[in-house]
């Protein structure tokens, strides 16, 4: 394994985020829709409020961060793998709708939020890197028992 503590560092960021917007938007989904990210109000910008959707939403992010806790913790690279790819795909589905969805968004707020989303796309695959044997550069040779 390259690096232990980067995978860590990458999943444990990734598994805050995802607990921070699946704890929210699963135990209080109206305050979600209506106030999050907290300072911005960035949600309600894409209306209605669907408290079913938010929910599931929430439900979701909370899965991904039991996934992420547990990749953190184990290391399993197989885990890690898959999790990261998982997310990855998730994501970047997420930041290209609300990179097409920013009529309602002052600048500052459509660039805050187009960043902020972009940045969760750096950590997965600094976790697949970190638990690539050492040696390894990429996933060429495919998936291999950590």
């Amino acid at each position: 394994m390259k690096s232990p503590r980067s995978a860590r560092l990458a999943l444990g960021y990734l598994f805050l985020s995802a607990a921070t917007i699946g704890l929210t938007a699963t135990f209080a989904p109206h305050t979600f829709y209506a106030d999050f990210p907290f300072l911005t109000h960035w949600v309600d910008l894409l209306p209605p409020y669907n408290e079913h959707l938010v929910t599931d939403v929430g439900g979701l992010y909370l899965g991904f961060a039991v996934l992420l806790a547990w990749a953190a913790w184990s290391l399993d690279r197989t885990l890690v793998q898959a999790v990261s790819a998982a997310w990855l795909l998730a994501a970047t589905i997420h930041l290209a709708f609300h990179a097409t969805h920013l009529g309602d968004f002052g600048t500052g707020d459509a660039i805050a939020e187009i960043a902020s989303l972009a940045l969760l796309l750096i950590p997965a695959p600094i976790a697949i890197w970190a638990t690539a044997p050492t040696g390894e550069s990429s996933m060429a040779s495919g998936p291999q028992q950590g």
